[in-house]
């Protein structure tokens, strides 16, 4: 059975920074792509960011110039470097998982087929 979990999440203040991690296990695609999702209170999920495996990323409009998803090399962990907060950047953030699929397509959550359970992030002014 495979894993997500999601860590790092927490309280800041604006302009602040955070670093989320997820931990992949079990799940085995020969060509992959990791995503990081986020939904607010009353809102849909909106994708923030899309890692293919090659290293090759797509970014949310909202979160462009800020926030950065890279992967660790040789192990299955993915981050989201989160810098210069802002109260609409506070969500349940999740990371997802499924086969490689097009990076204009990467920020649509309808692609993955595994999920975490998500980790908290709270920015307040």
């Amino acid at each position: 059975q495979g894993q997500l979990v999601e860590s790092g999440g927490g309280s800041v203040q604006v302009g602040e920074s955070l670093r989320l991690s997820c931990v992949i296990s079990g799940y085995t695609y020969t060509k992959y792509c990791v995503a990081w999702f986020r939904q607010a209170p009353g809102k849909e999920r909106e994708g923030v960011a899309v890692i293919h495996q090659d290293g090759a990323t797509n970014y949310g409009d909202s979160v462009k110039g800020r926030f950065t998803i890279s992967k660790h090399n040789g192990k299955h962990i993915f981050y989201l470097q989160m810098n210069a907060l802002r109260p609409e950047d506070t969500a349940m953030y999740y990371c997802a998982t499924g086969p490689m699929i097009p990076l204009v397509a990467g920020l649509n959550s309808q692609w993955y087929q595994y999920w975490g359970q998500g980790t908290q992030v709270s920015v307040s002014s």
